[in-house]
């Protein structure tokens, strides 16, 4: 029942968020909250073999809303990092849906970046990232590393771990809603005063 809500609350483009067991809350929250404000509450779909609950790096339990063969084709994707994420990087049904959906606009943060790697999508490309990934990434064959940085290659965008995770979400809701859209979510996420 989850699934029908899933899919009957979406009404336009769709962008997969694939996760995993150990799954950064912070960067996935992060990059659900900001499509969301730019396409409602069906812009994204969290996607995995299995529906079965996940537990997120912070100890939180979620469940994916759908299936890899049951996901409507996607727009776009994001890919937030995690502790689990190396574990998560060796699954070849989540390797094959991230190379089947290379051309993608796409986003990944943090440890994130394991997954495509391992999918064989960064081979030639440029990427930024956390510094601690740099030597990592340099054995998927991309072209350069910036390690600390946030770095945008055509349509894809590579960033650090955690707060940073947001300029990948702004990269993939530009490339999906427009960047005037996705500039007025960002400023509605950061709000520059409360009264007390």
């Amino acid at each position: 029942m989850t699934a029908s809500l899933a899919e009957n609350s979406r009404t336009g483009p769709v962008v997969a968020i694939p996760v995993y067991a150990g799954v950064s809350e912070l960067e996935l929250g992060i990059m659900v909250t900001l499509c969301r404000l730019c396409g409602g509450g069906g812009a994204t779909l969290t996607v995995n073999r299995s529906r079965a609950s996940i537990v997120t790096a912070g100890g939180l339990v979620s469940t994916p809303h759908v299936l890899y063969a049951a996901l409507p084709e996607p727009v776009a994707l994001l890919i937030p990092g995690g502790p689990g994420a190396a574990k998560a990087a060796r699954d070849p049904l989540l390797r094959l849906f991230l190379s089947t959906h290379a051309a993608l606009p796409t986003g990944a943060s943090g440890s994130g970046l394991l997954l495509p790697g391992e999918a064989g999508t960064l081979t030639g490309r440029l990427v930024g990232g956390p510094a601690d990934l740099a030597d990592t990434m340099w054995g998927y064959g991309v072209a350069d590393v910036f390690a600390g940085q946030t770095v945008t290659d055509g349509t894809l965008c590579t960033t650090p771990g955690g707060f940073p995770a947001l300029e990948a979400a702004v990269h993939v809701a530009s490339a999906v809603w427009g960047a005037e859209v996705a500039q007025l979510a960002v400023q509605r996420l950061t709000y520059p005063s409360m009264p007390v």
